[in-house]
């Protein structure tokens, strides 16, 4: 039991370290192990950028892991095609622009635009911290049918931060995608 603990630990570790070095797109990060070592299975929105001019991301990215976490990593880039229902990429994007600039209405509302002209059945954005001013407020932008329970709906959810000069900004983004639900049925 100790021992899938460890290994839980270890994955979100290495989870979050890719995270952290490749902050272009990113979607998930899936962890299979085989017989020559680990697959990391990288889904992204900007394959380009996640291997670098003549792959020199992903080499330095393989030599850090081999040396931190001691692994035989084989990386693989797989391509997001649909940027609108990925919960993960919208998040980054809300973030990027946050750092960019103060306009966060203008930010939310167009992805939302975004994702529901992708084709979502809803979409629900909450921006939370010192956003327009001093005091912390949680600011929510939705639009469309979002149901809460999770579990039926297959709502994907992200959670992800923006560092700002006023202080770390929370961003949840939940999204509803077009699949028939049970209470359609």
């Amino acid at each position: 039991e100790k021992k899938f603990v460890n290994q839980n630990i270890k994955e979100f570790q290495i989870k979050e370290y890719i995270r952290n070095n490749l902050r272009v797109g990113l979607s998930d990060v899936k962890l299979q192990r085989t017989p020559l070592g680990e697959k990391i299975i990288i889904s992204t929105s900007r394959p380009g950028l996640v291997v670098g001019r003549s792959g020199t991301n992903i080499t330095k990215l393989t030599k850090d892991l081999k040396q931190v976490f001691k692994l035989n990593p084989q990386i693989e880039i797989e391509e997001v095609t649909s940027i609108g229902f990925d919960a993960n990429i919208i998040a980054e994007m809300i973030a990027n622009s946050l750092e960019k600039t103060t306009r966060f209405k203008g930010i939310g509302h167009k992805a939302i635009s975004d994702v529901m002209s992708a084709g979502a059945l809803g979409v629900e954005i909450l921006i939370s911290g010192k956003v327009p001013s001093a005091r912390a407020k949680t600011w929510r932008f939705y639009q469309g049918y979002l149901k809460k329970d999770i579990a039926i709906s297959q709502v994907r959810v992200a959670y992800t931060i923006a560092k700002l000069k006023s202080g770390v900004i929370g961003i949840k983004v939940s999204i509803t995608p077009d699949t028939v639900l049970p209470d359609k049925i």
